[in-house]
């Protein structure tokens, strides 16, 4: 079975240095704005992980879906936890958003195999 951690972190790194490459400074202030906000502030980051995971739930992106389960992984944020927050998301959401539970569920399984 192919490592669907690495395939992901891999794509993301190759095409996020080519985005970058071309040094538009409306894209440079937004990968910037996005990694600052999710800076500990008046809220932590798990907190922010959290709810950076159930909007994208919500909004049904895959590839945010994945990056917020991973920062969540990294932020020692139990799987209990996560699928509270994704079932707030499927609440929220509606039931279009239980295919992407179903990969969520199954990433969150492969970040934990990769441990």
């Amino acid at each position: 079975m192919p490592n669907q951690v690495k395939e992901f972190n891999d794509y993301r790194e190759r095409m996020n240095e080519k985005i970058l490459g071309d040094n538009n400074k409306i894209i440079k202030r937004i990968f910037n704005l996005d990694t600052n906000a999710y800076q500990a502030g008046a809220l932590d980051v798990k907190t922010k992980e959290l709810l950076g995971l159930v909007a994208s739930a919500v909004l049904r992106c895959d590839d945010c879906i994945k990056y917020h389960l991973e920062n969540c992984h990294k932020e020692s944020i139990t799987k209990t936890e996560v699928v509270e927050a994704l079932s707030i998301a499927t609440l929220v959401g509606g039931t279009i958003v239980i295919q992407h539970l179903r990969r969520a569920y199954e990433y969150w399984d492969a970040l934990e195999a990769n441990n």
